[in-house]
């Protein structure tokens, strides 16, 4: 009884024809073959699986064939047929991850000048060239610049900026493109008919997903799921097989995110756990779907063309007017901030509940990409009328009848004066619509994250009140207040009063969450045109 050979080594490409979703590199390759215009040094990059390794091996039998036919080699001739089997000694395959010194180069250096005894030409195949050190580079760089009439050098690696320049420079260089999803599910269905294997269109399309464009992968994981797998190979034994959630499953879990109920998401989270979904999977598929949102949401006319398919199209579109651009902005860098941390992790099932925690409940986080999430979805929720906005102005609130103190800076252990309230503004003295108007006018010189405390809205973190000459800025935290007690912009929207009302106001600061108390601190008084001002007041 024959071993059995895996399926990626089953169905290597024997010809340039046979290669998939390569056409531009092979067809340059069998051009030049045909026309005799080789050169003398090849460099092949791309990620893994994409048919590096398999090109070099059918260029080095097609620059060896007795029978060229187009440019593809015969393999049928003796030279193909030695090539195929390993047994020629002119054709060799290096692995410079595992022979990546000066000496191994050294001596691939005195070999080559002799002349080969079984083919044509001398192939050397170095394959993760990268790996070599800079003193094996060194002793490279010669034979490569001028190689004897019978050498040809292909090179190839995964990582094409560690490569020097100088070896750049003396070779052809080919990149070999991700392989698309059609294309890899297109050679799966090939493959599964050939091996008898009932392979399902959507187990198929689950597989290119996963493969990440490498053809290689698809082989092996659909090698893994058939041998696991008795009768039709579906999507569902796919995700059963390799431990991961799936697009059902993926997509619930966006949902109850974008419903803020962590109940339900780590209810989920632990079946799929208890399942044996691999975790780190798992966040990776919320990534891709957070990712595919984004897109939606920003480029919408060719959003579908961009999707990973990790998601049904129509729950993605269905998801994306859940959540804001922030929003999606902030869970993809939580998520892949998590994912950053997975593999050196004492506990992963931890990390991943907290991360689901924090993708439900923004207001766990006062950074400023949560709060910018927040405030984006606010302004998203007003623009599409979902909250309504009154446009009069609103109603100051009534003066608390307690006595207010002034104080000098320099004297505060001191006894504290008296001093009257500020008188509420008459309606005609303030146009209708000033805070409008004075958010309006801020807006257009704050950015992000400042801006997004000045909104007209019920819910505006920062509510306006004119009492008098005086424009009292009243906020619903006291990280709020952090973040708006500032001198810049404290002075801009003085500014800015001053030039709606038409004569000069100060602006005063409150933390409406604070209770009433002399311990609260001082509250700023910025006095537009006049500096020099040192009077500030303390609510008892």
């Amino acid at each position: 009884m024959s071993a059995y050979q895996a399926l990626y080594r089953k169905y290597r490409p024997q010809t340039f024809d046979d290669v998939t979703g390569q056409l531009a590199v092979t067809q340059t390759l069998k051009t030049q073959l045909v026309s005799g215009k080789m050169s003398h040094a090849y460099l092949f990059t791309g990620s893994r699986g994409t048919g590096k390794t398999s090109c070099a091996k059918i260029l080095a039998k097609a620059v060896n064939c007795l029978n060229p036919q187009d440019g593809n080699p015969c393999n049928c001739c003796d030279a193909c047929r030695t090539i195929d089997s390993g047994a020629c000694m002119d054709v060799l395959e290096i692995d410079a991850a595992s022979n990546n010194g000066v000496d191994n180069v050294r001596d691939l250096r005195d070999d080559a000048i002799y002349t080969p005894s079984q083919v044509k030409m001398r192939v050397y195949i170095i394959d993760e060239v990268h790996m070599l050190s800079v003193a094996a580079f060194n002793a490279l760089l010669k034979i490569i610049e001028e190689p004897p009439e019978h050498l040809l050098f292909i090179l190839a690696t995964t990582e094409l900026h560690k490569v020097p320049a100088t070896i750049l420079s003396r070779c052809q260089r080919f990149s070999f493109r991700r392989i698309s999803q059609e294309d890899i599910a297109a050679r799966l269905q090939y493959v599964a008919y050939q091996e008898k294997i009932d392979l399902d269109d959507s187990a198929a399309r689950v597989l290119a997903r996963m493969a990440d464009g490498g053809l290689r992968d698809a082989l092996s994981l659909l090698d893994q799921c058939a041998s696991a797998t008795a009768g039709e190979l579906n999507a569902q034994q796919v995700y059963a097989c390799l431990g991961i959630a799936g697009e059902q499953n993926c997509a619930e879990l966006m949902g109850y995110i974008a419903q803020k109920n962590t109940t339900k998401a780590l209810a989920l989270f632990n079946r799929l756990y208890a399942e044996g979904k691999d975790l780190g999977a798992l966040l990776d598929e919320m990534a891709c779907l957070t990712r595919d949102l984004l897109i939606l949401k920003t480029a919408p006319n060719a959003g579908l063309t961009l999707l990973s398919g990790v998601a049904d199209d129509a729950d993605a579109i269905k998801l994306k007017d859940a959540f804001s651009a922030g929003e999606l902005v902030r869970m993809m860098e939580k998520l892949e901030g998590t994912l950053s941390v997975f593999t050196r992790s004492a506990s992963r099932r931890m990390d991943a509940e907290l991360c689901i925690i924090s993708l439900c409940q923004p207001e766990l986080q006062l950074d400023a990409a949560a709060l910018n999430a927040r405030l984006t979805r606010l302004e998203e929720q007003i623009r599409s009328g979902s909250i309504t906005v009154s446009t009069q102005p609103a109603e100051p609130a009534e003066t608390p009848e307690t006595e207010e103190d002034v104080i000098s800076p320099d004297i505060e252990d001191k006894e504290v004066e008296e001093a009257p309230a500020p008188a509420q503004t008459n309606a005609a003295d303030a146009p209708v619509g000033f805070w409008s108007d004075l958010v309006s006018a801020v807006r257009q010189e704050l950015r992000p994250p400042e801006s997004g405390f000045f909104i007209m809205s019920p819910n505006s973190p920062v509510q306006g009140t004119l009492l008098g000459d005086v424009v009292q800025l009243r906020c619903n935290t006291p990280f709020t207040l952090e973040m708006v007690n500032k001198p810049d912009i404290l002075n801009l929207v003085a500014r800015k009063a001053a030039a709606i009302l038409g004569r000069p106001v100060r602006v005063e600061v409150v933390d409406q969450s604070a209770k009433p108390a002399r311990s609260a601190g001082f509250q700023q008084l910025i006095n537009f045109g006049n500096e020099h001002s040192d009077i500030v007041t303390v609510k008892k």
